[in-house]
């Protein structure tokens, strides 16, 4: 049985959520999600995007990212989209549905794309979140680490990793792991992720 004080707290939050100016400009502008605008944010600040770059979006569903990006790059470049989740058609978009805690499948998807130079690896990938860290973290630091493996493999010389992690336990570790790889990295913190949420996200560059 749910308890009353989960029931209202889930109503609360699909409250909010409906409010939300981000989510009701995305359903305005027929916008994927809201995290289309997180990526815009953190794009102008940062200029991450050009035309004719190829970029693979991890955690993909149900298409912000990836909408953002081929809009941004155009269609001489490419995006390769991958989540666990179904994905809904973009133009332009190549999608690979794939579960990349399974090794075939990962090892999979890293031969299938080892013939393209990517000029950004980003990752909007996150666990289902319980609100319990002491589990959530750990999972959500595994899933970090997959999309840096990925971008071991796959990132050019001079290329962009964007990944979404939270605040928390391990992300410290995680983060001297990034500088092993990356000459310059950044912690970014957007004005449309919600203020309450440990969500940040972590810029490197080579």
């Amino acid at each position: 049985m749910i308890s009353k004080n989960k029931s209202n707290s889930s109503k609360r939050w699909l409250s909010e959520h409906f409010q939300d100016q981000y989510v009701q400009a995305a359903k305005k502008y027929k916008i994927r999600s809201r995290s289309w605008f997180k990526l815009e944010e953190i794009d102008k600040s940062n200029k991450i995007f050009k035309p004719g770059m190829n970029v693979i979006d991890l955690g993909c569903s149900p298409g912000g990212w990836s909408q953002y990006a081929i809009n941004k790059i155009g269609y001489n470049g490419k995006v390769i989209a991958c989540d666990i989740l179904p994905m809904k058609k973009i133009t332009g978009v190549k999608f690979f549905q794939v579960d990349f805690y399974d090794i075939k499948k990962f090892n999979f998807i890293l031969n299938s794309l080892s013939n393209i130079n990517f000029h950004v690896v980003m990752s909007d990938m996150a666990p289902n979140i319980t609100g319990n860290w002491c589990i959530d973290m750990p999972r959500i630091i595994k899933t970090c680490k997959i999309a840096l493996k990925l971008s071991e493999y796959l990132l050019s010389k001079h290329g962009v990793f964007l990944v979404k992690s939270f605040q928390g336990e391990g992300l410290n570790e995680f983060f001297k792991e990034i500088k092993t790889l990356f000459s310059k990295i950044k912690i970014c913190k957007p004005k449309t992720s919600r203020s309450r949420s440990r969500e940040i996200f972590i810029l490197a560059t080579r």
